[in-house]
């Protein structure tokens, strides 16, 4: 919710950007708010998945692919994600976070995402998407039935489907309890 202005102005300025196919790369120019810092008076490190929200929905509204999925009511979520820091984005900072689609197997959709400052990466994260509808996720078929096949030469990188099986938490229709 923290971000919820900063998104819907970010879903406005993104439709009259130049369109873009899903498989290509987005880059959004950003830069370090008051809102996004901590005490160290840098980008606070959970913030980064929040702003990292913006690449993606900037890639898919640009893509015509938000409006598809909207229209199918078919809404991304996360299923995993993890993140590695380089260096600082300070306040008042200007950088850009770059997006683009590593490819896609029977599980998710990959994203991966980066933080750039004058031509450097600060951090870089993967994240594991899904589209999900009322009645489950959304197939790989209807996917890509919806906004076509990933080129050939995309390819995920083997130590994706590695990441993905050791942090993948149980199915929501297996127990998954909690102990020490």
């Amino acid at each position: 919710m923290h971000l919820i202005l900063r998104t819907l102005l970010q879903l406005f300025l993104s439709r009259r950007r130049p369109a873009l196919s899903i498989w290509g790369s987005s880059s959004v120019a950003l830069r370090v708010l008051p809102t996004d810092i901590d005490i160290a008076m840098h980008l606070n490190n959970g913030m980064y998945f929040s702003i990292f929200d913006l690449g993606r929905f900037d890639l898919m509204v640009r893509s015509g692919v938000w409006q598809q999925m909207r229209r199918r009511g078919w809404s991304p979520v996360a299923a995993g994600a993890t993140i590695s820091f380089r260096k600082s984005l300070q306040l008042g900072q200007r950088y850009s976070v770059e997006t683009r689609i590593l490819g896609l197997d029977e599980r998710a959709i990959y994203f991966e995402q980066r933080a750039v400052a004058g031509g450097e990466i600060y951090a870089r994260a993967f994240i594991a998407t899904r589209l999900v509808s009322t009645t489950g996720p959304v197939s790989n078929e209807d996917i890509i039935s919806a906004f076509g096949a990933p080129p050939e030469t995309t390819v995920l990188p083997e130590w994706i489907h590695e990441w993905r099986l050791n942090n993948a938490l149980p199915s929501t229709r297996k127990p998954a309890p909690h102990s020490w």
